[in-house]
Order: C-alpha cells, then sequence, then structure tokens
C-alpha cells in the first residue's frame, strides 16, 4: 500500500545545464530535448514571428529549425552562447523560409539615402508588440533587412551574402523600412493627438 502511494507522487523536474542537456540530447534522451525545446521555444518563436507571415508559417519554422539544433547539438563547441548558436540556426532557416518566395529587393540611389531622424518620444508610446506588429507589416525585403541589421545585428556585407543581394541593396532596404516605420509612426502619433 505505502509503495502504490510513493509511485504517484510527482517528483520536480531537474533543471539542467546547457551541457546537460546536450548532452542528454545527443544520447536521444526524450526529457532532455523536451526540456531543450521548452527552455528555449518562446524566445525562438519570437524571432520566427519576425520573419514569417503569419504564426503558423512562425511555428514551422520553429520546428524545422529545432529538428536542425538536435540534429547538430554535436557540431556545438561549448564556445560562445548556447542561446545564441540555437538563434542563428533559427535565422538561417527562417531566411531559407523566405527566399523560397523570392523576395524582390529595390535598390534606392545615394541622394534618396538620407532619412531623417525620427522623434525619439515618437517610440515612447509604442509597446513591444505594436512595434512588432509595425515591422510585421514591412515588405518582405524591408522587413528581412531590417530584423538582420537592427535586430540580429548583421553587417550589411554579412546580408549582402546571407541574402545573394548587394550591400548597397541591403542598406537601401534599410533606408526604405525605417522610412517606412517613421511614416506610420508618425501617423500612429497624429491618430492620438486628434
Amino acid at each position: 500500500m505505502h509503495r502504490h502511494l510513493f509511485l504517484k507522487i510527482n517528483h520536480p523536474i531537474l533543471i539542467l545545464t546547457d551541457h546537460q542537456l546536450i548532452h542528454g540530447c545527443i544520447k536521444n534522451d526524450q526529457q532532455c530535448q523536451q526540456q531543450l525545446f521548452e527552455r528555449f521555444a518562446g524566445k525562438m518563436l519570437t524571432v520566427c514571428l519576425r520573419y514569417a507571415i503569419d504564426r503558423m508559417e512562425a511555428e514551422d519554422i520553429l520546428q524545422d529549425a529545432f529538428i536542425k539544433v538536435y540534429m547538430n547539438l554535436s557540431q556545438f563547441k561549448f564556445e560562445g552562447s548556447f542561446e545564441g548558436w540555437i538563434r542563428r540556426i533559427v535565422v538561417n532557416t527562417a531566411l531559407k523560409y523566405c527566399q523560397k518566395k523570392k523576395m524582390k529587393y529595390d535598390e534606392v540611389q545615394p541622394e534618396a539615402a538620407n532619412v531623417g531622424g525620427i522623434d525619439p518620444s515618437a517610440y515612447t508610446h509604442l509597446n513591444e508588440a505594436e512595434l512588432l506588429k509595425l515591422i510585421h507589416r514591412l515588405p518582405e525585403g524591408y522587413k528581412m533587412v531590417f530584423n538582420l541589421h537592427i535586430i540580429e545585428g548583421y553587417s550589411h556585407e554579412e546580408i549582402a551574402v546571407m541574402l545573394h543581394i548587394k550591400d548597397s541593396t541591403s542598406r537601401s532596404q534599410l533606408v526604405k523600412a525605417r522610412r517606412y516605420l517613421q511614416n506610420e509612426i508618425l501617423k500612429m502619433q497624429k491618430s492620438i493627438a486628434v
């Protein structure tokens, strides 16, 4: 009777270090795989949402990215951030999804590249969800470059290689993205002021 009661007691799940999780996943330990997914999926879904058309596509990207993470865990060298390593896989998976769409990137003339700064107070009334909605409404090429440069921190030269475009095209897409966002924020400010 006591033995039966003991078996029903739920034991707390042991929180493993990244190192322990990685080694467990390499050994195909399902609990480690589940814990790894639960630890990083939320943050990585946010990354996917910035590149995807909708939540369903973002979830597909996330699933494909985690399959790649599990398949390539033995290649992680424990140099630098494990989360950063996962994030690179997620971003690269998202890029592959986007490249299948055959996006078009418009050039902009250098003299048109001078966009005035936006008043910093324009951002104060925007919460993260509103800003994400604005970014999501960007045309695909603008959104891709904006995400890679502003949020992920890649240089225009790196973006050019990643997207198979010229670095000047990357720069022009960023200029257009900023101009678009500035106009949208100004429209929001005017509607609030009315």
